[in-house]
């Protein structure tokens, strides 16, 4: 299969089962609302070594959140929702209920849901207050420019983690502009890109030579190492960077990464292909055919 020049492999993305929320950050201005944003998904990028996997969704005007200021979404993903509960308390803790003027709430209505502001709140020392709205209950945690109002609960869902294409591409600024169109047409609701800007250089195989690690470079995709190791480069790929996809659905997962194999076909752009186990490690599979075929 080609998109114009560019050759579609036959082959699949395998992708795992995790767990998801979604957390609605506000502020004074949509400044401060990204500043507490940026800082509460950094580092992490792979739950191989963040414990969590997170990005920005979108940002969301005053007409969306719920006490009316500039706002973004955030989505978390880790593989239970112990896990998810644990990096939500840790991160909003030390980088949302930090950052001045902000307030967090659950942007995920789920029969099933773990105790975040619940917990935080005892950063008031005593001082702290409970206030029930809609239903819902909401602490007002006192600190040196205010108070932090954070929701007590946060639904979490299951997930799909792990889903990926790789632009095989004739040098590193074609294969780096296509990466950027790709990650620019991806931008779809329930979905994140969780690497630097959506793009991965470093792509990764399970296992390694050293065995105190759990992942190690994927040598078939080097061109630095054509020769040296087996290699699935045709002889004209000089670079190799992979799209990472998480989403709270299937269904998102495919569409964003339909969107993304589209938008970087193109002059220079030798083939796209994705990563995969051979289907014996994760429990979804995206074949690429299928996705460019309206299925899934």
């Amino acid at each position: 299969m080609f998109l114009g020049s560019t050759e579609i492999a036959d082959t699949f993305a395998e992708a795992f089962a995790m767990w998801g929320a979604r957390v609605i950050i506000t502020g004074e201005s949509e400044k401060w609302a990204l500043a507490a944003a940026r800082s509460m998904t950094g580092f992490a990028t792979s739950v191989i070594g963040c414990k969590c996997e997170a990005g920005i969704e979108r940002l969301l005007v005053a007409e969306e959140t719920p006490d009316g200021r500039p706002g973004v979404s955030v989505l978390l993903f880790a593989g239970s929702p112990k896990g998810v509960g644990s990096r939500l308390i840790e991160r909003i803790g030390q980088c949302v209920m930090t950052c001045p003027t902000t307030a967090c709430f659950n942007g995920l209505k789920t029969k099933e849901s773990i105790e975040i502001g619940g917990k935080l709140r005892y950063f008031g020392d005593g001082y702290q207050a409970s206030k029930v709205i809609g239903g819902s209950r909401f602490w007002r945690i006192p600190v040196m420019e205010g108070e932090f109002l954070v929701e007590e609960s946060f639904g979490v869902q299951p997930a799909v983690g792990g889903g990926n294409f790789l632009i095989l591409g004739r040098d590193l600024s074609s294969t780096l502009s296509a990466a950027e169109r790709a990650v620019a047409a991806m931008q779809v609701e329930g979905v994140i890109m969780p690497f630097p800007e959506g793009v991965v250089r470093s792509g990764s195989k399970p296992g390694s030579r050293y065995k105190s690690l759990p992942a190690s470079t994927n040598e078939a995709y080097c061109p630095s190492l054509r020769g040296r190791a087996k290699t699935q480069l045709p002889e004209s790929v000089g670079c190799v960077l992979e799209i990472v996809v998480d989403g709270l659905t299937e269904q998102a997962v495919a569409e964003a990464m339909r969107r993304g194999i589209c938008a970087a076909a193109g002059e220079s752009v030798i083939q796209i292909s994705a990563g995969n186990y051979g289907g014996s490690l994760g429990q979804f599979q995206f074949a690429l055919h299928a996705l460019l075929q309206g299925g899934s």
